[in-house]
């Protein structure tokens, strides 16, 4: 609309209510710059923080003050206090895996918060009589913000200016159906635009802001479901009641039955708590979550909540939007079909004007007033923005020659009668891959419900989308990696078929219009199972197609950038958006590409699973030692005998066959596909893994203290007892590292190689309180390990056939 045609619209009509759908108030000037400093002065401007991950303080306060630190702690302590400080090892391990726990975390705080200020949204700001873009946090109290379609209210505030703006507030009170503002009426902050656009006047900033009220009792920084997460935290429950009973069993047996001085007993007990502990698993898997952060921020992926990555990893079908998605977001009018002997130029300056009429286009408008140029002459009396559940917009105008008109422009499928000649035509150009618009004279007027029906058909707008080049190879990674992609649209079935087909995208070719897809559940999820193409999808199908799925046990992930996305992203399991997206689909989305790069989720993808296989390998090694210790812990109790080991024995033998090699495990490129039922996998294996090690390490303890005898007979003893679980943990570790690569061999050897330094360097063997005796019971030790090692190999194999993932 032309700056002298938008004055007219504006004055009202003498009743006092302004022309038509079109309701403006008198445009403001805004607030000037002397009055913006003042209230500024006064604190009163939109502080709230942007919560893109927790405060430097919560993290230190999350690593360290955690359940098993305090245990840790005050074993340690103990340890301090009765000496000597090699059984303490075990304490400064935690604090360097604290510390490591930290640093990674802080390092993910800082690629999140980088990111989250390039992805922030910046509100249109009227001020000094002129419109700009400025920082959400230097919004003002009377700020005159500007909206159009898309836009996320970001404070409370009193409409101001509508043009037919519709708001919705779904986020806020879980009612789906757009709201139709008025002037005068109030806007919450957390909606967001549908259709239309409008200004409104800031009248609650900051902390007294809905939105920000809502932040400060669940901050942006929360976890979306994460099995990892839930599955330790079930297992260290379970660990931390089995202590209990096994500490006060240990120092009653040591202090009363066997005798032992209270320091000698007090190092036992501990030695045998110590290692149920698998304190390192949760640092670990922190640690990988924020690596793969850290990973995915050089890549321009913002991920908002830390466990999206192992979410997106266990996704079987993804949901693509066709615009924006695996098209670019600019398109091209191609031709212009002039139905029934129409005037060509005539349609050409209704294009023009009907561009002209929308002060925020979307791509397709856009790609029609870069074709159609706008002639002054034309006045626009009322408009009606487009919407995504209309499928199309419109516009009254008064023409040069002082005659009224209205017109729509369309989805043609919505605005023609089904069996319309025409159809087959579009249907055609459809199946080229070509979106087409029907631009139709109506005969009702534009605020009339039914303004569509026996509307007129003038023209065919023929738009050619641009596809984006990375999209072919994307499609094909999920065929690959057994994820079945789905692409669900608001444009013609047919249409989106064909770009689907150009793409290789598999079932491309029997496109379903979500018009006659049925309303039930399960009948609409027996059809989702069966297609991949879906055209004419409104936005609460969309919602209903992912529910759908989801009923059928998916898990699903969901991609747009448009307002019309948003009900499905929110309810999908992960929403993915597009950075050049709507603020309100950035908003509910776990992950953004800010790059707006659809190659870049594989990645994601890739990452999670990397997380997911190498955080369930590691898991096994740390819940072995668990079991290990547990049944060690009930042996020594029934036979009423020491316990074989002191703490520093128990932290070097932890050290090299889980804490270091775990690391580089975690670490490791993984692209086995994430599979359900963590716990269960994990401890199938450690189970009967810890059941054999620790009876292998017993045994070889018995036979020792029938062999050895004499003042050192201890020591020996215990000597003995861990070359036997040293040997069979390492093997352990060996079975976790396959498939070999070079580097996997070279960690197992290395480490296998550790151990025999410390056993033939003296002062090694001297702190570590380790010394063979003879060559008989170090032989045997080795002999109980190769039949232990024997023992995990079929137990293994057995429980892989016996209870598959």
């Amino acid at each position: 609309m032309t700056e002298r045609a938008r004055t007219e619209t504006e004055q009202p009509e003498p009743g006092g209510e302004p022309a038509g759908r079109t309701a403006r108030a008198p445009v403001s000037p805004g607030l000037t710059a002397a009055e913006v400093a003042e209230r500024v002065a006064r604190g009163e401007v939109n502080d709230v923080p942007v919560r893109s991950s927790r405060s430097t303080v919560e993290i230190v306060r999350a690593n360290v003050f955690t359940r098993f630190n305090a245990i840790i702690g005050v074993l340690f302590v103990i340890i301090l206090i009765v000496g000597p400080i090699q059984d303490g090892l075990f304490g400064f391990v935690i604090v360097a895996n604290t510390g490591i726990g930290i640093i990674q975390e802080l390092r993910a705080k800082k690629t999140l918060d980088n990111l989250a200020v390039i992805g922030e949204a910046r509100p249109t700001v009227r001020r000094d009589g002129a419109a700009a873009e400025i920082l959400t946090s230097e919004v003002v109290l009377d700020d005159i913000i500007e909206l159009g379609p898309g836009d996320k209210v970001i404070v409370d505030g009193e409409v101001l200016e509508t043009d037919s703006l519709e708001i919705d507030e779904s986020l806020l009170t879980g009612e789906a159906d757009p709201v139709v503002k008025k002037p005068g009426e109030a806007v919450m902050s957390g909606s967001f635009v549908v259709a239309g656009g409008g200004a409104f006047t800031a009248t609650k900033v900051g902390r007294q802001a809905y939105a920000a009220q809502l932040a400060e009792e669940a901050s942006r920084f929360t976890l979306v479901h994460s099995e990892l997460r839930t599955g330790i935290s079930q297992i260290l429950k379970y660990v931390t009641w089995m202590m209990i009973p096994t500490a006060i069993g240990l120092i009653l047996s040591h202090l009363l039955t066997l005798g032992l001085p209270g320091d000698a007993a007090i190092r036992r007990m501990v030695a045998g708590i110590v290692p149920m502990i698998p304190e390192g698993l949760v640092l670990l898997t922190s640690v990988a979550f924020a690596i793969g952060v850290i990973r995915l921020g050089r890549k321009k992926c913002l991920v908002q909540e830390l466990p999206a990555i192992e979410g997106l990893a266990r996704v079987d079908v993804v949901c693509l939007d066709k615009t924006g998605t695996l098209t670019e977001g600019g398109m091209d009018v191609s031709a212009l079909r002039v139905l029934e002997d129409g005037d060509e130029r005539y349609v050409r300056q209704v294009l023009g004007a009907l561009g002209d009429s929308d002060p925020r286009p979307n791509a397709s408008l856009k790609a029609i007033i870069n074709a159609f140029p706008v002639n002054e002459a034309w006045r626009c009396t009322q408009s009606l923005p487009f919407s995504s559940a209309r499928k199309y917009s419109g516009a009254s105008f008064n023409d040069p020659d002082g005659e009224s008109s209205t017109w729509l422009l369309g989805a043609p499928d919505v605005l023609l009668p089904a069996g319309d000649p025409g159809l087959a035509e579009i249907d055609d150009l459809n199946a080229q891959g070509l979106r087409v618009l029907l631009l139709a004279r109506a005969e009702r007027e534009l605020d009339d419900p039914d303004v569509a029906r026996r509307a007129r058909p003038t023209a065919l707008v023929v738009l050619e989308q641009r596809l984006r080049p990375e999209a072919p190879d994307t499609l094909r990674y999920f065929e690959e990696q057994g994820v079945r992609a789905k692409v669900i649209s608001g444009d013609n079935a047919v249409s989106v078929g064909a770009v689907a087909g150009k793409l290789g995208l598999p079932g491309a070719d029997a496109p379903v219009d979500a018009r006659r897809l049925p309303g039930d559940t399960d009948a609409m999820a027996a059809v989702l199972d069966e297609g991949a193409v879906f055209g004419r999808v409104t936005p609460q199908q969309k919602r209903d197609m992912v529910a759908a799925l989801q009923s059928r046990g998916h898990n699903v992930a969901m991609t747009g950038d448009g307002v019309n996305d948003v009900l499905a992203l929110k309810d999908a399991d992960i929403g993915v958006s597009m950075g050049s997206g709507s603020e309100a689909t950035r908003a509910v989305a776990q992950i953004v590409l800010l790059n707006n790069s659809f190659a870049t989720l594989p990645s994601v993808v890739a990452e999670g699973r990397r997380v997911i296989g190498n955080i369930t390998r590691v898991a096994t090694l740390f819940l072995t030692k668990t079991v290990y210790s547990v049944l060690l812990a009930i042996l020594v109790a029934c036979w009423q005998i020491p316990y074989p080991y002191l703490p520093r024995h128990l932290t070097l033998l932890s050290t090299l066959t889980i804490g270091v090699p775990a690391f580089f495990l975690a670490l490791a490129p993984n692209k086995e596909r994430a599979r359900p039922h963590f716990v269960r996998r994990v401890m199938r294996y450690a189970v009967p893994s810890g059941l054999i090690t620790g009876a292998a390490a017993f045994a070889t303890y018995l036979l020792a203290r029938g062999y050895y005898s004499g003042p050192g007979a201890l020591s020996a003893e215990t000597s003995a007892a861990t070359l036997t679980l040293f040997l069979a943990a390492i093997w352990i570790l060996a079975i976790i590292a396959r498939p070999y690569t070079w580097w996997r061999i070279g960690l197992v050897l290395a480490m296998g190689l550790a151990f025999v330094v410390v056993l033939v360097t003296p002062w090694l063997q001297a702190f570590f309180a380790l010394r063979l005796v003879g060559t008989t019971m170090p032989w045997a030790a080795v002999a109980i390990a190769v039949v232990a090692a024997v023992l995990l190999e079929i137990t293994w194999r057995w429980v892989d056939r016996r209870f598959p993932a």
